[in-house]
């Protein structure tokens, strides 16, 4: 069978290779071509462009770059024309993928939607356009397959394969990580400042802001695969920072504390028993109209999934040097540990448990073939 995949970030380009290393396993004569990313690319299959090549974040960015988005979406439905594959899989990035799910529909494409786009966020609207265009959808999240139901769509929850990708990474030694990253052997407090450009720009000046207030800690920066070293570089101005790239979950595995961006990396960090302060700040023009189109309590995935506050999450303003060098002190003090490692047991209750990739793979394969 033929398999058109389409990822459009670091998550996507994670998710996106387990679930082709599931496919090959369904299907031992998989031919599959994909936008993505590294990861996906280790796997096999042709990569047709990267994600670092159309990485906008937020609504100004978007409409700032309107054009090199629309050329890219006609290079993709001719890509596809050229390809004629038995099925395409789009993994989250809606704002691109949902403009090619019409096309493909109307073209008679098989459509099939793994990670579904957070439509519970904002424009629940667009409900009705996944159920034109979209003839299967794979949920990861327990809250999802209740949320369009609402809307008489039946969608399939398969877990989410987060649980997967940390069970199966190799384990590390803390002293050897320690030693090959040149890192001391006080406790570790993790930066997650996320993957693209302008949101490293935005977070990680504020997180370094506390690096002094902390002496007995070490601030070690998680470099996203999607950026180069110098790119961090002129952040790092203090003897008690240091970078490791594109090592996350190794680095989670040994950190005693973390201060991370809104995403994917407040459930990895979760996962990983760590933790956290959620960190978030916009553009001030998306921002305001993320705050009246967006209808959520929470913007962390952990607070979502428990339905209540587990995790801190400074916004926008409330993103500033007093309050984060508070809630990280909070956060290293013993009883609010606890609490929180009991609070991420339940969370990983609620995720249900391990094949969340293989559950989508054999689910397509059995669709089409």
């Amino acid at each position: 069978m033929k398999y058109y995949i389409i990822a459009g970030e670091a998550s996507g380009d994670l998710h996106g290779s387990n679930l082709m290393k599931a496919l090959y396993k369904q299907d031992d004569k998989a031919n599959i071509r994909f936008w993505g990313g590294d990861l996906m690319q280790s796997v096999g299959g042709e990569l047709v462009m990267h994600y670092k090549e159309r990485q906008f974040m937020g609504f100004a960015e978007v409409i700032f770059n309107l054009r090199k988005i629309s050329k890219h979406i006609k290079f993709c439905k001719a890509d596809i024309d050229t390809f004629q594959p038995d099925v395409i899989i789009f993994i989250d990035n809606s704002g691109f993928n949902l403009r090619i799910a019409k096309w493909a529909k109307e073209k008679s494409f098989r459509t099939h939607y793994y990670i579904s786009p957070q439509v519970w966020a904002s424009r629940a609207g667009r409900v009705e356009k996944i159920k034109r265009d979209i003839d299967a959808m794979y949920c990861i999240l327990p809250f999802e397959k209740d949320f369009y139901k609402k809307y008489a769509y039946d969608v399939n929850f398969v877990g989410h394969p987060l649980i997967d990708a940390i069970a199966d990474r190799p384990q590390i030694e803390d002293s050897k990580f320690r030693e090959t990253h040149n890192l001391s052997n006080k406790p570790i407090i993790a930066l997650l400042p996320g993957s693209r450009k302008q949101e490293i720009t935005k977070m990680l000046g504020v997180m370094l802001s506390l690096v002094d207030d902390f002496k007995d800690y070490q601030f070690v920066i998680a470099g996203a695969p999607s950026q180069d070293f110098s790119f961090y570089q002129p952040f790092i101005k203090q003897d008690n920072v240091s970078f490791t790239a594109n090592k996350t979950y190794d680095l989670l595995s040994i950190s005693s504390a973390a201060l991370v961006t809104s995403g994917t990396a407040t459930l990895e960090t979760a996962l990983f028993k760590v933790p956290q302060v959620v960190c978030y700040k916009a553009n001030a023009i998306s921002y305001q109209i993320a705050k009246r189109i967006i209808t959520l309590k929470f913007i962390s995935l952990v607070n979502l999934i428990m339905d209540r506050e587990v995790v801190t999450e400074l916004i926008q303003g409330d993103l500033n040097k007093k309050r984060l060098k508070k809630e990280l002190i909070a956060i290293l003090d013993t009883d609010k540990r606890e609490q929180l490692f009991l609070d991420y047991y339940e969370l990983e209750q609620k995720l249900g448990g391990r094949g969340a990739s293989d559950k989508a793979a054999e689910l397509i394969f059995n669709a089409i073939k």
